[in-house]
C-alpha cells in the first residue's frame, strides 16, 4: 500500500502543504505558482486547466489542497469538487470565484468544499486561506458571503427554505448563527450581540455540535437554508 503524503500533520520545509492548481487560464496558474512555490511550507504538486483532468490528477498526486476554478472545459469546477471529495475525503478544496459566479458556490460548499475566496484575492489573503483550510478550518470571505446571500434568498440558487433545520437551537444560538450567515466575524458578532468574544466562540461550538455541522462554511449554508438570513440584511 502506497503511503499517503498527506499523513504527516506537521508542516515544515520537509513536509509542505501539497497544492493542486485547477484553472483554465494559464497565466493565472503561473501567477499562483510563483507565489505559492516561494513559500517554505507549500509546494505545487500539479496543475491543470481541465476539470476532468483535475479529478484524475488529484487521485494521483493526493494534494492537501486544491485551488479550484469554476469555469473549465470538459467538467466544471463544481462537479470536479464533488468528485474529488467523494474519492479523496482528506483533500480540501478551496473554490476560487468572482461575484459573477457567486450563485454557483452554494453547490460547491454543499459538496464539501472547504470554502471560497475571490479570484482576485491578494497574496496575503490567498496564503492565509490555504493555510487555514489545510489545518482543517474553513474560509468564507465576508464580502462575498453577503453577495451570496442576496442571490440565494432571491431564488437564483433554487434554495428551499426549511426552518426546521434549526429547531434544536436556543434563541441566542439562532442569533449567533444568523450573524455567521451574514458573514460577521466573531468580534463583530460579539459587538452586535453585546457578548464577550469567548462567549460567541462557545455558542458557535454548541451550534456545530447540535446541528452536526463540520465548520463555519456549513453554518453559513444552514443559516440561509433555514431562512435566518434574508435580502437586505
Amino acid at each position: 500500500m502506497t503511503d499517503d503524503p498527506r499523513s504527516n500533520d506537521t508542516r515544515s520545509d520537509a513536509n509542505p502543504i501539497r497544492l493542486l492548481l485547477a484553472d483554465d487560464q494559464e497565466m493565472v496558474r503561473v501567477g499562483f505558482r510563483m507565489v505559492l512555490d516561494a513559500q517554505p511550507d507549500m509546494t505545487v504538486v500539479g496543475e491543470t486547466g481541465d476539470g476532468a483532468e483535475a479529478v484524475a490528477l488529484a487521485g494521483r498526486v493526493l494534494p492537501d489542497v486544491v485551488l479550484m476554478d469554476i469555469r473549465m472545459p470538459r467538467m466544471d469546477g463544481l462537479e470536479a469538487t464533488e468528485r474529488i471529495i467523494a474519492a479523496e475525503p482528506a483533500t480540501r478544496v478551496l473554490v476560487l470565484t468572482t461575484f459573477d459566479l457567486d450563485q454557483y458556490v452554494h453547490r460547491a460548499l454543499h459538496a464539501g468544499a472547504a470554502g471560497f475566496l475571490l479570484k482576485d484575492a491578494g497574496p496575503t489573503e490567498l496564503l492565509a486561506g490555504i493555510r487555514a483550510v489545510s489545518s482543517g478550518d474553513a474560509v468564507v470571505a465576508p464580502s462575498a458571503t453577503r453577495r451570496l446571500i442576496e442571490r440565494f434568498r432571491t431564488g437564483e440558487a433554487g434554495t428551499v427554505v426549511d426552518g426546521n433545520l434549526v429547531d434544536a437551537l436556543s434563541d441566542r444560538e439562532r442569533e449567533v448563527l444568523t450573524c455567521v450567515g451574514e458573514g460577521l466575524t466573531n468580534s463583530e458578532i460579539a459587538t452586535r450581540l453585546f457578548l464577550a468574544e469567548t462567549t460567541v466562540k462557545t455558542h458557535i461550538g454548541h451550534i456545530l455540535t447540535k446541528l452536526d455541522l463540520r465548520d463555519r462554511v456549513h453554518m453559513v449554508i444552514t443559516a440561509y437554508d433555514a431562512g435566518l438570513v434574508r435580502p437586505g440584511r
